[in-house]
């Protein structure tokens, strides 16, 4: 195996997204079955011992592809020369705690984080924000890390978009491989924008639009919508526990893509630096757009026909991500 190692950092990696994800990667799904890996666990000194555990049983798994695992609660050593960075942990909103003092707790974190990533990553280091709220978070980590480019930061909104694939193939009972260019618009939030109006569902072998195929327009524009938005709230309800597998799943779907490329006339959803965008949508924000990915870059699908349902929807996501920008940029200039 002459592949030279690579090194991925997870963070929050004594928490349970981070229990779904690590053997995956470590085992090859993500990166390559030919790819060799160092991972860097890096999480709160308290979560330590945890940690240990955690690396006990990656050791246990005896993986062919994981060179070395290092845990760690200092930033200088868990991000040192990375080549990608996996930003799970964050504050978790606590009940009665204001969103503003939720942002603020997160805006320190990774505002850090981004700082970390300036002074020891690779400059070419893909850097992917799970912690909520993930987009702004991002966009924070982004601008504390500038000599880093704004394109190698991602946020993640393929849980959302793997959702709505999900529901609309359960609607027509097939695979949700057969569901392809569902679209997330906005921010990782309730606000968000499912849009299925460019999304082809095969169907006996034809590929028909997806209006055609679930033949239920008001479900579409409604329960639908309301369905994938409110999930996450859903399974908190159900488990008392927040998505896990599923959002690991997820983040290696994203990490994939972003490795190996989207196929051919195949567009995924991700929340990206959104300056230069051709639907209107303001600059300076994380937001999610339909991608395409080669060679490791992205680039925002263009020419896409937007109605009025669908430009309202997105606008009002817009609206919430300017209003936590803010928030957060002012808390940064304090």
């Amino acid at each position: 195996m002459s592949a030279q190692p690579i090194r991925v950092l997870v963070t929050g990696a004594a928490g349970q997204i981070a229990y779904s994800l690590l053997f995956s990667i470590a085992k090859g799904d993500v990166f390559g079955k030919d790819q060799p890996i160092v991972l860097l666990l890096l999480d709160i000194s308290p979560m330590l011992p945890v940690l240990d555990g955690v690396v006990m049983e990656l050791q246990d798994c005896a993986l062919p592809l994981l060179k070395e695992v290092v845990s760690t609660d200092k930033e200088e050593v868990a991000f040192k020369d990375l080549d990608v960075a996996i930003l799970v942990g964050s504050m978790p909103r606590r009940d009665g705690m204001e969103r503003k003092d939720l942002l603020k707790a997160n805006v320190a974190i990774f505002k850090s984080q981004g700082g970390a990533l300036d002074k020891f990553a690779k400059k070419t280091v893909k850097v992917l924000v799970v912690g909520n709220p993930a987009n702004t978070n991002c966009l924070i980590a982004a601008k504390s890390a500038p000599s880093i480019p704004k394109e190698n930061f991602s946020c993640l909104t393929r849980l959302d978009h793997n959702r709505a694939c999900s529901q609309v193939a359960i609607r027509c009972s097939v695979p949700a491989t057969h569901v392809k260019n569902v679209i997330i618009w906005g921010n990782h939030s309730s606000t968000q924008y499912p849009d299925v109006h460019h999304c082809k569902v095969n169907m006996a072998g034809s590929d028909l639009p997806c209006f055609e195929a679930v033949k239920d327009d008001a479900w579409l524009k409604g329960d639908f919508i309301a369905t994938v938005q409110q999930r996450g709230a859903a399974v908190i309800k159900a488990r008392k526990l927040s998505s896990a597998m599923s959002a690991a799943k997820a983040i290696c779907d994203h990490l994939r893509d972003i490795w190996s490329g989207t196929p051919e006339g195949e567009f995924i959803s991700m929340g990206v630096y959104s300056t230069g965008n051709r639907y209107g949508v303001p600059e300076d924000l994380v937001y999610s757009f339909p991608v395409q990915i080669k060679d490791k870059s992205w680039k925002i699908v263009d020419g896409l026909d937007i109605n009025d349902f669908s430009k309202s929807r997105m606008d009002a996501s817009a609206a919430e991500l300017i209003e936590e920008r803010d928030m957060a940029l002012s808390t940064l200039a304090v």
